[in-house]
């Protein structure tokens, strides 16, 4: 399984658990300058935007532990970007992380959604 195909799999994975969970999905994949943002969603009056760290190992940390100030910054980034350029959106807004940690067979071990995951937003 490739670092790419891992990443695809998560984000599929990450889609079905959070629209079983409530989340209504708006977009996926919105890629500007500043960055990239997995997965855009409305959940309980929240505009959300979702980070998803898939691991197929622990080696070398737990997804959330894999996301560097960088990318959190690239995230706030991106996040205010949509805001700014698209209208009629909820005035609440906050970033998740869906963390996905694979086994051997690249099925799904662990799901976990950590709301308001990245402070600031």
């Amino acid at each position: 399984m490739t670092r790419k195909s891992t990443g695809i799999l998560g984000e599929e994975l990450a889609s079905h658990f959070m629209t079983e969970r409530g989340y209504s999905m708006v977009e996926k994949n919105y890629r500007i300058r500043e960055g990239e943002i997995d997965i855009i969603a409305t959940k309980d009056g929240f505009l959300v935007f979702v980070e998803v760290r898939t691991k197929r190992s622990s080696l070398f940390g737990t997804p959330e532990e894999s996301i560097t100030a960088k990318k959190m910054e690239h995230l706030r980034a991106a996040a205010n970007r949509y805001r700014d350029t698209h209208e009629n959106l909820p005035s609440s807004w906050r970033i998740d992380v869906v963390c996905i940690e694979l086994n051997a067979l690249g099925q799904a071990k662990r799901i976990e959604i950590i709301e308001n995951a990245i402070e600031d937003a």
